[in-house]
């Protein structure tokens, strides 16, 4: 059996780089993709330093194109992917009031609509082989909302959203996607440790058996 490939499409450190440790300790390839070559490559060379056989491939998850070329590339160069990971999100601190209409729809475009680009650039093969799975990083202001973060708010709430639903229509494919709603600020030696998170996410994959972990 050929070596299992998990693409992660928002790489960055934290929760990204600790789920790449523990898939990748796992047997996994791991495939980084993100918008900054130059970082991209600064957590390719940290992974090799622990024994995880990673690759790169830039891409903007905003842009429904990009994401196509990217996973284009990742089945020629690495083979079809086995694990999806959609984990990129746009930070930015704005109340409703004052948040601007086209700031709204740009990171909109990365919050949500980069997670449909990337599971429709994986869910044809993933049919066609009846097997595969879908994970994706949510946020507790899906759940309780903060108005000083309007617009990750309503992001975190259309993933989930998009997850939940795309779990039901995938499930009679034998198909498994998995949420982790993370209900609080990622750092290493709290509660919100990312090694931990990355654990629920490895979980999740091997049981098969829950649609949404909420992390709090």
């Amino acid at each position: 059996m050929s070596q299992q490939v998990l693409v992660i499409v928002g790489a960055g450190p934290g929760v990204s780089s600790a789920v790449a440790r523990k898939f990748g300790s796992n047997g996994f390839r791991v495939v980084l993709v993100a918008r900054n070559p130059l970082s991209l490559e600064v957590l390719a060379s940290e992974l090799h330093d622990q024994s995880v056989e990673t690759y790169t491939v830039a891409a903007d998850a905003s842009k429904p194109d990009s994401i196509a070329e990217a996973f284009q590339h990742i089945r020629e160069q690495f083979g079809t992917p086995d694990v999806l990971l959609y984990n990129a999100a746009y930070i930015s601190r704005a109340a409703i009031s004052s948040l601007d209409e086209q700031q709204l729809i740009d990171e909109f475009k990365v919050n949500v609509v980069g997670a449909l680009s990337s599971v429709k650039a994986v869910i044809p093969a993933f049919r066609a082989r009846k097997e595969g799975t879908i994970l994706i990083t949510g946020g507790g202001l899906a759940l309780s909302p903060n108005p000083e973060y309007a617009s990750l708010s309503i992001g975190k709430a259309g993933v989930r959203s998009l997850a939940l639903s795309l779990a039901q229509e995938l499930q009679p494919d034998n198909i498994y996607v998995g949420t982790v709603t993370i209900s609080g600020y990622v750092a290493k030696g709290t509660a919100y440790d990312p090694d931990e998170i990355a654990n629920k996410y490895w979980e999740l994959y091997q049981r098969r058996d829950q649609t949404e972990f909420v992390y709090a």
